[in-house]
């Protein structure tokens, strides 16, 4: 019998510069993987949940492709847990 692989889920905490947030969360909404992407009051600046087949993918996400955007400052990744 063979196991399902199960994708790697994400929480991303994104830091963006004042004034970019909705712009920042509405790009990385679009980005495949990315089920949800939310500017918030506070901090962090932006949340996003990810779902992806593996963890390079889900490391090209967020180093290439999150952290690349115009505004953000840095990423905190949390893996789920299942």
């Amino acid at each position: 019998m063979q196991m399902k692989k199960r994708p790697v889920r994400a929480f991303i905490l994104i830091h963006v510069k004042a004034g970019q947030s909705k712009k920042v969360a509405q790009s990385i909404g679009e980005m495949p993987g990315v089920l949800i992407a939310r500017a918030c009051w506070g901090v962090p600046d932006v949340i996003a949940y990810a779902e992806v087949a593996s963890q390079r993918e889900l490391d090209d996400l967020v180093t290439v492709k999150i952290q690349e955007l115009e505004g953000v400052e840095r990423t905190d990744t949390h893996i789920a847990l299942d």
